[in-house]
C-alpha cells in the first residue's frame, strides 16, 4: 500500500513559526505601527506618502515579529509557568532556540533592507531602537514598570516617522512620542492584569502588581497626560474633535474594565487599535 507524501505545509512546519511571531494576534503590530503613521502624518505638509506609510507597515510587521522572538528567548522558562503563555513554541518546545535564532536573523535582515529605503537619520533611529527591543524583556525582572519601558520602545516609530518626512527631529515629534508613551502605559497596564496572579507566584513584576486595586485613577491620569500631549502636537477644530473622541473611548475603557476578568482585560486592550485609527484620522482629515 502506497502512502501519500507529506504536504509542503507539514514539511515546512510553518505553524510554530507563525505562532512564535504571534501572527494570529495582530494587535501588537497595529499598536507598534500607529505611532509611526502618526509621525508621518503629523510631519507631512500634504497627504502622507503612501510609500512611506507602506514601508512603516512592513517594518512594524517585521520588527514586532522579531521582538516577539527576542522576548520568548529571554522568557522561555517564565512563559512555561504562566497559563496564557505556556503554549508558546519555545516554552512548549515545539521549536528550539536555534530555530528561533535563525528565524530572528532572517527577520532582522528583512528589517535592515526596509530601513535602508529611509533617510539616514531614520536609519540611525531605527538601529538605536534595537537597544530598546533587546533590553525590554529583562525589565519585568528588575522593575514594577516594564510597561513604561515598553512605552519607550513601542512609540519610537513616532520619532522615526517624523524624521522620515522632515529629515530632523523637532519638539512636536517628542510631544507625539510622549503621547504614545502614556497610551502604552494605559493599555499595557490593562493587559498586565491578565497575568497578575501568575506574575505574583513566579516573582516577576508589572504595573498591575504595583497598582493593585488603584489602577483606575492611574489610567485616568494617563488619559489626561495623553490629552495634553496630543494638543501640543497639533491644534485645529477638526483634530480636536477626533482627539476628544479618542479620549472618550479611553475613559470608557478605564471606567468599565473588569480587572478581575482576564478576558475583559484582553478585549479592552485590543480595542486600542481603534484609538490608533481615530488619532490618525484626526491628522489626515485636514490633509
Amino acid at each position: 500500500m502506497m502512502h501519500s507524501s507529506p504536504s509542503i505545509y507539514s514539511k515546512l512546519r510553518i505553524t510554530p513559526y507563525l505562532k512564535l511571531i504571534r501572527l494570529d494576534q495582530p494587535s501588537g503590530i497595529w499598536l507598534l505601527l500607529f505611532p509611526g503613521w502618526w509621525g508621518i502624518a503629523l510631519a507631512s505638509s500634504g497627504f502622507p506618502s503612501l510609500r512611506l506609510m507602506s514601508l512603516f507597515a512592513f517594518g512594524a510587521l517585521v520588527m514586532r515579529s522579531a521582538g516577539c522572538i527576542i522576548n520568548d528567548l529571554v522568557d522561555k522558562k517564565i512563559d512555561g509557568k504562566i497559563t496564557r503563555t505556556k503554549t508558546r513554541p519555545l516554552a512548549a518546545q515545539t521549536l528550539s532556540n536555534s530555530q528561533a535564532l535563525k528565524f530572528l536573523m532572517l527577520l532582522l535582515g528583512i528589517g535592515l533592507l526596509i530601513l535602508l529605503q529611509l533617510p539616514r537619520i531614520t536609519q540611525v533611529l531605527g538601529l538605536a531602537s534595537l537597544i530598546l527591543v533587546t533590553v525590554y524583556p529583562w525589565m519585568k525582572r528588575i522593575t514594577y514598570w516594564p510597561q513604561a519601558f515598553l512605552g519607550l520602545t513601542f512609540n519610537w516609530g513616532a520619532l522615526m516617522g517624523w524624521a522620515a518626512v522632515k529629515g530632523n527631529l523637532e519638539l512636536r515629534a517628542f510631544t507625539l512620542y510622549a503621547a504614545g508613551f502614556f497610551w502604552t502605559l494605559f493599555y499595557d497596564t490593562i493587559y498586565a492584569y491578565q497575568d497578575k496572579n501568575d506574575d505574583l507566584k513566579i516573582g516577576v513584576k508589572s504595573s498591575a502588581l504595583w497598582l493593585g486595586h488603584h489602577a483606575r485613577p492611574f489610567l485616568y491620569g494617563c488619559i489626561a497626560m495623553m490629552f495634553l500631549c496630543f494638543l501640543n502636537t497639533h491644534y485645529t477644530l477638526i483634530y480636536l474633535i477626533f482627539v476628544l473622541f479618542a479620549i472618550f473611548h479611553l475613559t470608557w475603557q478605564a471606567t468599565i474594565v473588569d480587572f478581575t476578568n482576564p478576558n475583559d482585560c484582553f478585549m479592552k486592550f485590543r480595542s486600542n487599535q481603534l484609538i490608533g485609527w481615530i488619532i490618525l484620522m484626526g491628522y489626515l482629515f485636514e490633509k
